[in-house]
């Protein structure tokens, strides 16, 4: 493999391939809740998504990335995925048992996060779950780079950030069966050395 090659699929995984601890957590969650057929929106090359169906539970995932997909695909990962962005939901007329979704909620702006929340709770069957990982006011990176609205930052070039709170969490899911909310810090698990991040849990059933 040419060094560029190894270099960008470096990049890609960067991650590695273990699952984040709330991945575990809500994998556990949706047994318990008998959750057997979910959606996971940005699904990236599937770290997050294989703990499910190694557990029985169904998943289509949906992602912006071919390369991640691909990467997904080459890594044994055969659920369905649709090829697209989130703005874009929903992509078909099922609605799920659940929905995990990790890391991306924080990445869309305002218009988006209400988009994207409200295609989500339209997408559940009654009294199903979805459970959200976003990024806290507490994580390192908060107030870094050029502000571009209230807590949300371009942390770094072509990357924006919302940085939630409980407060923000109520305001945004508080019509979507807001039921709990928890504080997460997801260690690095492919850089042993990396800091962990201060995520937060956001866990919603649609009544």
């Amino acid at each position: 493999m040419e060094f560029w090659e190894s270099s960008f699929l470096e990049k890609q995984t960067m991650w590695g391939f273990e699952p984040a601890d709330s991945a575990i957590w809500t994998k556990d969650f949706f047994l318990e809740k008998d959750v057997n057929d979910i959606l996971v929106p940005g699904i990236g090359y599937g770290r997050n998504a294989k703990i499910f169906t190694d557990n029985g539970i169904n998943v289509t995932g949906i992602e912006i990335s071919g390369t991640a997909i691909d990467l997904a695909r080459q890594n044994g990962f055969g659920s369905p995925i649709f090829h697209g962005s989130v703005a874009d939901m929903p992509f078909d007329d099922k609605k799920y048992d659940g929905i995990f979704c990790y890391g991306l909620l924080h990445l869309l702006n305002k218009h988006d996060r209400e988009k994207f929340i409200q295609d989500c709770y339209y997408q559940l069957k009654p009294n199903g779950y979805m459970v959200f990982t976003t990024v806290s006011k507490k994580a390192p990176m908060y107030g870094k780079g050029k502000q571009l609205a209230e807590n949300y930052f371009e942390v770094m070039d072509g990357v924006s950030m919302y940085f939630y709170d409980t407060d923000s969490i109520k305001q945004d899911f508080g019509n979507y069966g807001l039921i709990e909310v928890s504080e997460i810090n997801e260690p690095n698990k492919h850089k042993k050395t990396a800091p962990s991040i201060n995520f937060l849990m956001i866990i919603c059933k649609k009544n």
